[in-house]
C-alpha cells in the first residue's frame, strides 16, 4: 500500500473536493416586503403522501431554525399538524393554493388559523439523493491488524422548493426553490474517513436567508 499518495489524496480532497454548490432561484410578485404583524406566527408544512414521499425533516427542522432568528414566531411543524388535526395529516394536506382555499371555506378551520395567530404556511418539498458511485475500498484482516484501504466517493444533490402562502388574503406570497450539489468520500487508511460534502445544510442556509429577508414586522 502506497501510503504517501494516498496521505496526498486525503489532503486535496480536504482542500478542495468535499465543497458544494448552491444555487437559489425565486419567484416574487413584487419586491415589497411580505407583512407580518406581531404575535402572528409563519407555520412550516413538508410534504407527506401517507410514506411514499417525505420531505427530510432534518431539512425541515434546519430550516425552522433559521427563520427563528427572525423578528416573527415560527410554527414547528408536528405543532401546527397538530393543531389543524386532521386537515394538514399527509392524506388530506393541500399540495396547492386551489385546494387551500377549499380548506380555508371551513369554519373550524378559519377560527383555528384565527386562535394561533397563524398567518402564514410555508409548504416545503424535496430530497436529496445520492449517486454516481466510484473507487474500491478493501477492510479485512492483515498480519499486522485489521483496516480499511482505498477510497470511494459518490455525488449528492439537493433539491428543496419552498411555497409561501398567506391564510389571510389566500395568495401566493413567494416560490424558492434551492439546488445544492457536491462529492463525497470515504477514505480507508486503516480506518475509514468520511469527507461528505454539506449540500443539505447548504441548501438550508441558502433557503433560509432569502425567507427572512422576505418578511417585514409591521408597526404596532
Amino acid at each position: 500500500m502506497n501510503y504517501p499518495i494516498i496521505t496526498t489524496l486525503i489532503a486535496a480532497v480536504a482542500i478542495g473536493g468535499c465543497g458544494s454548490t448552491t444555487t437559489v432561484d425565486d419567484y416574487r410578485p413584487t419586491t415589497e416586503p411580505i407583512d407580518i404583524g406581531v404575535g402572528e406566527k409563519v407555520a412550516i408544512l413538508g410534504r407527506r403522501d401517507a410514506g411514499r414521499h417525505e420531505t427530510d425533516r432534518s431539512f425541515i427542522n434546519c430550516l425552522g431554525g433559521k427563520l427563528n432568528n427572525s423578528n416573527f414566531q415560527v410554527m414547528p411543524e408536528q405543532e401546527f399538524v397538530d393543531a389543524l388535526y386532521p386537515w394538514f395529516e399527509p392524506r388530506t394536506a393541500p399540495r396547492h393554493l386551489k385546494r387551500l382555499k377549499k380548506f380555508m371555506e371551513e369554519p373550524v378551520v378559519q377560527e383555528k388559523i384565527r386562535q394561533e395567530k397563524i398567518r402564514y404556511l410555508v409548504w416545503l418539498d424535496g430530497e436529496v439523493e445520492s449517486h454516481g458511485s466510484s473507487g474500491m475500498m478493501s477492510c479485512g484482516m492483515a498480519p499486522t491488524g485489521a483496516g480499511c484501504f482505498g477510497y470511494t466517493s459518490w455525488d449528492k444533490s439537493a433539491m428543496f422548493e419552498a411555497i409561501v402562502w398567506d391564510l389571510v388574503d389566500l395568495t401566493e406570497e413567494a416560490r424558492i426553490r434551492v439546488d445544492s450539489e457536491g462529492t463525497s468520500y470515504v477514505i480507508g487508511i486503516v480506518a475509514p474517513i468520511p469527507l461528505l460534502t454539506p449540500v443539505e445544510s447548504q441548501a438550508c442556509e441558502g433557503m433560509g436567508k432569502h425567507l427572512r429577508s422576505y418578511f417585514a414586522q409591521k408597526e404596532e
